[in-house]
């Protein structure tokens, strides 16, 4: 029987070849955006790999995360992809008061986003469910209040996994390093900076968003039934470099 999965943030970079990823395997998949015309034009496009369906979402907002959970039946899948780089602050408001809208945006991003989804869909999670969130290597390398939002993140699903595992869900981050061809730097990346991110990793290249689907694609597997509560390092080695 075909598997049903929910990606949020699944209009591009890692969330949207997850969404590939499970559509190829005949899953029926759900992705979520902010955007009408970018849920809608992924949607489309993902329809392609199979059966794909958008649904304008932000995660952050407890009354649309609700609606989103109306339309979807049991859940096999849970993938918390959504986050990302706070917003930019209006430049008129005093230091503090942007300091504290850079990490209001971080936590809502990259911490509500997944806490409000999960809780929306938890009724809907059977024994065999997986719950998957995207965090980063940013959590434990200054990463500001991205990498503290990340941080919070991890803390959160060991919490999860506690509570949802003896029902038979697993709950697992993976913490990914740099990925390239994503929109997460804004178009902020040089070529230093790129040669320096790679130049960490042991095997010597960038992440691809291929290598989190495949994680991801592991983790809500039969051979990954008794692996929950962790956080698993995707980042070609760099996270030991220091």
């Amino acid at each position: 029987m075909p598997r049903t999965v929910l990606v949020t943030g699944g209009t591009s970079g890692i969330g949207r070849a997850v969404a590939a990823s499970f559509a190829a395997e005949e899953a029926e998949v759900f992705i979520t955006g902010r955007h009408s015309g970018t849920v809608a034009r992924a949607a489309e496009e993902l329809s392609a790999h199979g059966v794909v369906h958008g649904v304008v979402c932000d995660a952050a907002d407890p009354g649309q995360a609700a609606e989103l959970a109306a339309r979807i039946g049991e859940l096999d899948v849970l993938v918390n992809a959504a986050g990302g780089l706070p917003d930019a602050g209006s430049g008129e408001a005093s230091p503090l008061e942007e300091l504290r809208a850079q990490w209001h945006s971080s936590l809502t991003q990259n911490l509500l986003t997944a806490v409000l989804t999960t809780a929306s869909v938890r009724d809907r999670l059977s024994g065999d469910s997986s719950v998957i969130s995207i965090g980063s290597i940013g959590a434990e390398r200054k990463g500001g209040s991205y990498g503290a939002a990340k941080a919070a993140l991890a803390a959160w699903n060991a919490s999860l996994s506690a509570e949802l595992a003896p029902k038979g869900v697993t709950c697992n981050v993976i913490s990914a390093g740099y990925i390239e061809a994503t929109n997460f730097f804004r178009g902020g990346m040089t070529d230093d900076r790129r040669r320096a991110l790679v130049e960490e990793t042991h095997n010597k290249r960038p992440g691809t968003v291929d290598d989190i689907a495949r994680t991801v694609g592991f983790l809500a597997s039969p051979g990954a039934r008794h692996i929950t509560g962790q956080t698993i390092h995707v980042n070609g080695g760099a996270f030991t470099t220091r």
